[in-house]
């Protein structure tokens, strides 16, 4: 038995131009909460952070089930990417979202169960 699952995803090498617009980014964590069956609570928070080489836009989205969260590398084109839900979710749904949005050359991730008491069980 866990309380939850905690995906993180890097992605290097995206498209540069879907990495730098807000407005993409926003649209990708709302068609994301929607993939993975999840219940938005508010909308997305992206705000631009950072200055030299950690310059990017940083996404919070809060979810009924905890959250999600993200940095985007401007200098690297670069993508991590968190998604941290007591609710299953599919971690194949959540890389075809990044692929969509992204397009990164390539993506390492790992899935970590989650529960107090115990180390964290990678999956």
């Amino acid at each position: 038995m866990s309380w939850g699952f905690h995906l993180i995803l890097d992605a290097s090498k995206c498209a540069g131009s879907t990495i730098r617009n807000n407005t993409n980014i926003i649209r990708f964590a709302k068609t994301l909460v929607q993939r993975i069956d999840m219940v938005p609570y508010g909308e997305p928070q992206v705000v631009r952070f950072g200055s030299g080489n950690k310059a990017g836009y940083t996404l919070v989205q809060l979810i009924e089930t905890s959250n999600i969260t993200a940095h985007f590398c401007e200098e690297t084109n670069d993508m991590y990417l968190d998604v941290f839900s007591c609710k299953p979710f599919e971690p194949k749904d959540v890389e075809d979202v990044v692929n969509y949005y992204f397009s990164p050359l390539e993506k390492n991730s790992v899935l970590v169960e989650r529960q107090a008491g115990k180390y964290p069980q990678l999956k």
